[in-house]
């Protein structure tokens, strides 16, 4: 008897057992998946040992259909997230504006484009007296974000509605952060096939430069900060120049160029108007 842990609990493998786990590690492998025997035993963990519904889910999983949509979630910052095809994978690197936001005080927050609603519902589980509200022009996506915000008991102070960018937005904020569709659309072909071929292209491409979302968020920004208010957004590891540009363009100062856990760029803040006093 062989074993290990995954999915919170020990598994252990009858020689059968292991000789099917090992076949789908290598139908992994075979397929380009970058860790085939963490992602084998994790799929094991989540049919419970069922070996045809593992044998299904590594077909899937070897067709570079993502693994959280294999399990039906995805864990971002401090949370679990339902994630679906409708909306973008909670990748690791978005937790840094998520954590840059939480550096400064905020009751408020606009999140644009919400998706799954993990950057929204991530900064209101960590601030407990603040509200906010998502928004974006995908129905489906609102529909995962409304099971999201179930799921974390944030119904009370999470607002959902659909709309295009701040076409439907009233009121003013303390932040407004937002991951837009930031890839080019002559990048798209060098995506990876799990990011090119099964998400939602809507989030993640604005069909030009990559940048028009930026001109849009920032010259709605004024509208809808309140003075000193900020306003975040990720950006493509080369876009920092380009974003930074638009923002000063746009009235922002105090810019500030957010790292991930690699070192690159992956975020611009920046500030409206006068400092709070």
């Amino acid at each position: 008897m062989s074993g290990f842990f995954a999915g919170g609990r020990f598994w252990d493998m009858t020689a059968a057992d292991q000789a099917v786990l090992d076949q789908g590690r290598a139908a992994l492998a075979a397929a380009g998946v970058a860790d085939p025997g963490h992602e084998a035993r994790l799929i094991w963990a989540h049919v419970t040992g069922d070996r045809a519904g593992f044998a299904a889910l590594v077909t899937r999983r070897a067709a570079r259909a993502p693994l959280s949509h294999l399990l039906g979630y995805r864990d971002f910052y401090d949370h679990r997230f339902i994630v679906t095809p409708d909306v973008l994978d909670p990748r690791p690197d978005t937790e840094s504006i998520v954590a840059a936001a939480l550096e400064w005080p905020f009751a408020s927050v606009l999140d644009l484009g919400t998706g799954s609603g993990c950057i929204l519902l991530s900064l209101l589980a960590a601030r407990p007296q603040a509200t906010g509200l998502g928004v974006d022009i995908s129905a489906a996506a609102l529909g995962v974000a409304a099971r999201n915000r179930r799921a974390l008991g944030l119904d009370a102070r999470a607002t959902l509605a659909r709309s295009d960018w701040f076409a439907a937005v009233s009121g003013r904020f303390d932040l407004i952060i937002a991951n837009p569709p930031y890839i080019a659309a002559d990048e798209m072909a060098a995506l990876q096939p799990e990011v090119r071929l099964f998400e939602p292209h809507l989030a993640l491409t604005d069909a030009a430069d990559g940048l028009s979302c930026y001109r849009i968020i920032a010259a709605g920004a004024a509208a809808h900060l309140v003075p000193g208010g900020r306003l975040i957004v990720e950006i493509g590891a080369t876009q920092a120049a380009a974003v930074s540009a638009i923002f000063t363009a746009a009235g922002l100062r105090d810019l500030r160029v957010i790292p991930d856990l690699d070192g690159r760029d992956r975020g611009i803040a920046g500030q409206w108007g006068a400092a709070a006093s």
